[in-house]
């Protein structure tokens, strides 16, 4: 993986705007929707496992760990963008992402935030 598949986001081929903050510059908001999320569950892998458990023997980076909370990170943000866009918004305020361990067997990944339609200024 490059440093480009550790940022996340959805460039620009989204129909449905996903910002972080209160407001989007340029933008009015038109209608709140509410709340919408996206969730997703994943458990680790034995291989991974055993190499983080080596790895921290010794310290540095667990890349295997890495990979595999980005690619979580980003199926919570595509169920959240395809969430607000089934409701009828073309925009997130207020994203926010929340991680727990689910059980010892895995990372439960949710982004969530506040779906709205906007209008350009």
């Amino acid at each position: 993986m490059g440093i480009d598949d550790y940022g996340g986001g959805q460039g620009t081929q989204s129909d449905v705007l996903v910002v972080t903050t209160n407001d989007a510059p340029g933008y009015r908001v038109e209608r709140v929707i509410g709340e919408v999320f996206g969730l997703t569950v994943r458990s680790r892998h034995l291989g991974s496992q055993i190499g983080a458990g080596l790895k921290s023997m010794i310290g540095g980076e667990l890349k295997g760990l890495t990979k595999t909370l980005v690619e979580t990170r980003n199926q919570a943000m595509e169920r959240l963008v395809e969430q607000a866009r089934a409701r009828g918004a073309n925009g997130v305020l207020m994203m926010r992402f929340d991680v727990t361990d689910a059980a010892d067997v895995g990372t439960e990944v949710c982004a969530y935030g506040t779906a709205v339609v906007l209008a350009k200024e």
